[in-house]
């Protein structure tokens, strides 16, 4: 099994990069966001879950052991299948996902494409529990200024992998989760496209 994957970014398709190690190229699978923190030539580092199956193995690669093991439990999950679990992922990171199964909200699952109402709600039934490591760690942070946000280390390195400045992407991600309507519900994807909407009309930063 492969557990992890450190080289070099090859290329670059939406969610579908590939890492080439010892000479090989492998495709791996991430979420829109964590794509957006790569660039061709530079070397990554991913951790990595391996599904495989009768005609293919898939590689899916994450930024940190908590999203590999939330992708696992989600996994866990009668219908969930490894697609559906990084489609969470794109929507929201660990501790959202922990909070929306603490607070019954099956409704953050079924805005996922491919997740049903049935599925939703199985899934909160299923986690319950399961990921009270993730929730607290979501309290933890709360309180601390506008960027205590749960997605807004991921968005500002993503800001960053972009070509933004540091001191750029962290004001713009400040200033979003402050001012921004229903950023507090925002997912990584949603939060960075806000920050970058911030960061665009004035073109500094660069």
């Amino acid at each position: 099994m492969i557990a992890s994957l450190r080289g070099t970014c090859i290329d670059i398709a939406g969610s579908a990069v590939v890492i080439e190690a010892g000479g090989v190229g492998y495709a791996v699978t991430v979420t829109p966001a964590h794509a957006l923190t790569m660039r061709h030539g530079a070397e990554v580092f991913v951790r990595t879950a391996m599904i495989v199956r009768e005609d293919e193995h898939l590689l899916f690669g994450f930024e940190s052991t908590d999203a590999l093991q939330v992708f696992d439990l989600l996994r866990s999950v009668t219908g969930v299948g490894p697609k559906s679990a990084m489609g969470v992922l794109a929507h929201m990171d660990p501790s959202q996902v922990a909070n929306a199964v603490a607070k019954d909200d099956d409704g953050a699952f079924r805005k996922v494409s491919g997740i049903g109402p049935k599925t939703a709600k199985l899934i909160i039934l299923a986690l319950t529990g399961k990921l009270v490591a993730f929730e607290q760690a979501a309290v933890v942070t709360a309180g601390r200024g506008t960027a205590a946000h749960p997605a807004a280390t991921d968005v500002v390195s993503a800001l960053i992998g972009l070509g933004w400045r540091e001191d750029a992407a962290q004001t713009a991600v400040d200033e979003t989760v402050a001012n921004e309507p229903g950023a507090a519900a925002m997912g990584t994807q949603a939060l960075l496209r806000a920050a970058l909407g911030a960061l665009r009309p004035a073109g500094a930063g660069r």
